[in-house]
């Protein structure tokens, strides 16, 4: 059984994966109003998830609502935490779970927290670790691990490979982890191109997305640039562009979120949004992913 604490966009959205792949799931948040409706959104969650990634559980997952978080934590085999992000919410929150269940792994899914500011909560800090999704996890792969337990470590990433995610471990501690201190890397420069006059917020975001961004997609960043060195790969590229790549370093900027920089994004975004609502942008990036990641698996099954 694994308990699903915070039921928001990330734990609903966990619970559709979970569930998808034959995994029971009791559901807690300590608003009720979270989880009104949230079987049916799990449903449609849940076959987002078969289309996306072709997987098809024998038999679905159950799903239950809990009315405490000691209900919830329990019986559980897996705790999966998606606090919001206060270190002191989740320490009260690590206290009251070890109170009624001493076993369990604790995943929290904190996108800017570290294990060492969550830890000390804990009288054995050994159980936890940080497992950080990209929103949203039932489809988007990646899931960011660190925990200095290498028993752990090795336990959790079994786990989530198994709901057909893609682990990667951090070596090291890090606010941010991985990806999030890249996507934070990337939108300084994003905001600076808007605040120097450089391009306004829904050319940027072209670029992207018909540029780099879709050669991420399919390669990382490093890969990327050995392709760019031709037949000398990676040492061709340093050797003779690497100056150039530093020339480029050197001119990026460093902007201030000022209330008028503030008011342009907020000005670009509003104008790239055209009048859709939050809801109808998140569908239809989902949507998209769906397409995406099917496409992908093919890819990879014609590759094999």
């Amino acid at each position: 059984m694994i308990a699903i604490l915070g039921c928001g966009l990330i734990g609903e959205s966990w619970a559709g994966l979970m569930t998808a792949h034959g995994h029971d799931v009791i559901l807690w948040d300590p608003a009720p109003a979270a989880l009104t409706g949230i079987e049916q959104r799990i449903v449609r969650l849940r076959g987002e998830v078969r289309t996306a990634m072709g997987h098809a559980a024998e038999a679905d997952g159950g799903v239950r609502i809990a009315t405490t978080l000691a209900e919830a934590v329990g019986d559980a085999d897996w705790i999966q935490e998606n606090a919001p992000e206060a270190a002191a919410l989740k320490h009260d929150l690590y206290r009251q779970i070890e109170a009624v269940n001493a076993r369990a792994p604790i995943a929290s899914s904190t996108s800017s927290l570290t294990w060492s500011e969550l830890s000390p909560a804990l009288s054995d800090p050994g159980r936890l670790l940080t497992a950080h999704p990209f929103n949203p996890p039932h489809l988007m792969p990646l899931v960011e691990i660190y925990t200095p337990d290498a028993d752990l470590r090795r336990r959790a990433v079994d786990f989530y490979a198994g709901l057909g995610r893609e682990p990667v471990t951090l070596r090291k501690d890090a606010v941010g982890h991985i990806a999030n201190r890249l996507a934070s890397a990337l939108w300084r420069e994003a905001v600076n191109l808007v605040a120097e006059g450089i391009a306004d917020v829904e050319t940027v975001d072209r670029a992207l997305v018909h540029g780099p961004g879709l050669r991420w997609s399919v390669i990382g960043a490093h890969m990327a640039y050995h392709l760019g060195g031709g037949p000398g790969g990676i040492e061709t590229y340093l050797r003779h562009l690497g100056p150039s790549q530093q020339r480029r370093w050197t001119s990026l900027g460093t902007p201030e979120l000022t209330p008028s920089v503030c008011a342009m994004l907020v000005e670009g975004v509003d104008a790239e949004a055209a009048g859709r609502s939050l809801e109808q942008i998140a569908a239809a990036r989902d949507r998209a992913l769906v397409r995406v990641l099917a496409a992908r698996r093919e890819g990879m099954n014609d590759a094999a």
